[in-house]
């Protein structure tokens, strides 16, 4: 996950860098500079497999003022137009945000509304809206992420896993034999409840691949139950003090190796 790698660099050495940790992939950021992009991915031979809409968080579609959600609307635009441009296959996409001014209701359909204005654009593109399961206080069950792309009716809409971000409130396995064939792609991240209960939620991110609390080998078991034949992107959210940053891209290539083996 482009994000996910710090370090300030140009576009060419941060394609070169995941490359040379070991990855066949990457997941880039919508609104980037397309020559750049490009030159990147066809210098490397790295695929582009995913985009992430830049501003689902800041120009949220389920917002109470309608400029706000024109704004993200124009953002999932971009981001389907760069999927198409850079040849992958799906938009990561948070649909909404759920606050004390957003009740969970209107986050649901305000979101469902807006997303519906651009899923035939999404299926002339040949591209998919991929929601993902993120700490937003919405779809916080995988019967309702199901059902969420279900009420949709267009094949350009689908589910992009993230196995880390479910640990708080559930178990991935399950998650992927509910969702199922709708999941399109995967974020690999690891998590411990231990650290969340002792130190807070967001510490529980701070562990190591294969030391907290994922089943991986039951993750991989249900994974095959479905068919999931698509990509798992790391989304490293846990890095060691004083482990400079090709090291650890190549640590977490080969953790990511350890738990696809499984």
């Amino acid at each position: 996950m482009w994000g996910s790698v710090p370090g300030s660099m140009t576009v060419m050495e941060k394609f070169k860098l995941i490359k040379n940790a070991g990855f066949e992939g990457v997941e880039v950021d919508s609104g980037m500079n397309h020559d750049e992009v490009l030159q990147g991915r066809d210098a490397t031979g790295l695929i582009i497999a995913s985009v992430v809409d830049s501003v689902h968080w800041s120009d949220t579609l389920a917002d109470p003022k309608p400029e706000v959600r024109e704004k993200g609307l124009k953002g999932l635009t971009t981001s389907l137009h760069d999927c198409k441009a850079y040849g992958a296959t799906s938009v990561l996409l948070v649909p909404a945000v759920v606050s004390q001014q957003v009740s969970y209701d209107q986050a649901y359909t305000r979101s469902m509304e807006e997303i519906k204005k651009v899923t035939g654009l999404a299926e002339q593109l040949g591209v998919k809206i991929a929601i993902e399961n993120v700490w937003n206080h919405f779809l916080l069950s995988p019967l309702e992420a199901a059902r969420y792309v279900d009420e949709f009716h267009s094949p350009a809409l689908a589910w992009h896993f993230d196995v880390g971000n479910v640990i708080s409130i559930g178990w991935p396995e399950q998650w992927i034999h509910i969702v199922g064939s709708r999941i399109h792609k995967l974020h690999i991240k690891e998590y411990s409840r231990k650290k969340q209960n002792e130190e807070g939620q967001w510490k529980g991110f701070e562990v190591e691949y294969l030391e907290g609390d994922n089943n991986w080998p039951a993750v991989m078991r249900a994974l095959d139950d479905i068919g999931y034949q698509g990509w798992g992107t790391a989304e490293p959210a846990y890095w060691p003090s004083g482990v400079d940053v090709p090291t650890r891209l190549a640590q977490v290539s080969r953790k990511l190796d350890e738990i696809f083996s499984l």
